[in-house]
């Protein structure tokens, strides 16, 4: 398929924290509180780079920003082992939400891997209901402010492991208890989705959506895998899927009318198979800026931010959604990533608003709910307009 891509969008200068936003991929061990990690090392007695909240909070950024994911996914060594105890889990989770509540997160996924989190004699049950309790504090917390969040859990598999057939059952035993969704995560590179089939065929037959970690260390394979073994919903990240994506630049010729301004050059655009079959079915794509630049996932399309696919597959009618990954680890929230775009490609207020929707419309969350999110989405931003 081949058609043509512009870049015609105005600017725009308003205060995006205000907008209501849905965060589908934020790990719940990469958005801690540096003061926070401080606090639960000390009950523990674990060892930290710093214990001054702005230095671990830098310590965290410059670690990230190696343009390698193995390095980036070695800080998670810190916030893990602070995330031990019902009451760590608890707080951080709890936290977690009034964070994303502050930054004007109306419903959010929250991403993490119980099986991490065992070290002190926790069962995976007892995991999960810590961190559920931590979530509904959280939004009853956000709720006495006046303000209103709602949340679910993405119950996570650790890719080089083998527990994926016991995380895939728990999620399934939380369902009715915060559990929405499961995911697989970890080292992408070299640990296909086939490798963890059976788990999602469980899934399959239980009707529970997944989402899988695809398209950022690995490549096409990695998100054929996930939509054919691991029968994604969505992909997260799945940015290398412009891979399968070609532009050929040609001369535009004007048609002759008199004041016609015509761009120097025309993008003609080819989709792949696998490309083609991820946009014509709206399969949402769970892309994170900042991260993405962070960890190479990118690298293939140029060095800054402004080489980043997110606008070619946008412009193309992908179903692009916009997420923070790791909000310690990239230092970043959901308004800085709008905010990113804005600068980086001149988005617009109907521009933050379609992603916003695409997001909300590829939640894991029952017709009659997602219905409820969209409406209160659209009449927010025309209250803003």
């Amino acid at each position: 398929m081949t058609e043509t891509i512009a870049d015609d969008a105005p600017d725009l200068e308003f205060d995006l924290k205000v907008l209501p936003k849905v965060s589908l991929h934020d790990h719940l061990d990469g958005g801690l509180r540096p003061a926070t990690i401080i606090d639960l090392a000390a009950e523990v007695g674990h060892t930290l780079p710093s214990t001054d909240p702005v230095a671990l909070g830098e310590w965290f950024r410059e670690s990230a920003d190696s343009g390698s994911l193995v390095r980036y996914l070695e800080t998670f060594d810190h916030t893990i082992a602070v995330m031990q105890t019902k009451e760590g889990l608890f707080r951080v989770a709890k936290e977690f939400v009034e964070d994303l509540a502050d930054d004007g997160v109306v419903y959010g996924e929250v991403r993490w891997a119980p099986e991490q989190h065992l070290q002190r004699g926790l069962t995976l049950d007892e995991v999960v209901e810590a961190v559920q309790a931590g979530l509904d504090a959280g939004v009853e917390a956000v709720s006495e402010t006046g303000r209103e969040i709602q949340v679910g859990q993405l119950i996570t598999a650790m890719r080089h492991a083998d527990r994926s057939q016991e995380i895939a059952e728990l999620a399934v035993r939380h369902r009715h208890q915060g559990a929405v969704g499961f995911d697989i995560a970890g080292a992408e590179d070299g640990f296909l989705p086939s490798r963890f089939k059976n788990a999602f065929t469980y899934l399959a037959q239980h009707n529970f959506p997944a989402t899988v970690h695809a398209g950022e260390a690995a490549g096409l394979e990695s998100i054929q895998s996930a939509l054919v073994d691991g029968r994604a919903l969505r992909l997260g990240h799945g940015v290398r899927i412009a891979e399968d994506v070609s532009i050929e630049f040609e001369e535009a010729e004007s048609d002759g009318t008199e004041g016609d301004e015509v761009p120097d050059t025309i993008g003609m655009v080819t989709l792949g198979d696998l490309a083609g079959w991820v946009r014509d079915r709206g399969i949402a794509l769970e892309i994170c800026p900042s991260s993405n630049l962070q960890t190479g996932a990118i690298s293939g399309f140029g060095e800054g931010i402004e080489s980043h696919p997110v606008d070619m597959l946008y412009q193309l009618g992908f179903n692009v959604t916009i997420n923070t990954d790791n909000r310690l680890m990239s230092g970043v929230t959901l308004t800085d990533e709008f905010e990113l775009l804005v600068e980086t490609f001149d988005y617009d207020l109907d521009d933050l608003l379609e992603l916003t929707l695409n997001a909300a419309e590829a939640a894991f969350l029952p017709l009659e709910e997602k219905e409820a999110l969209v409406e209160y989405i659209n009449e927010a931003y025309a209250d803003l307009g």
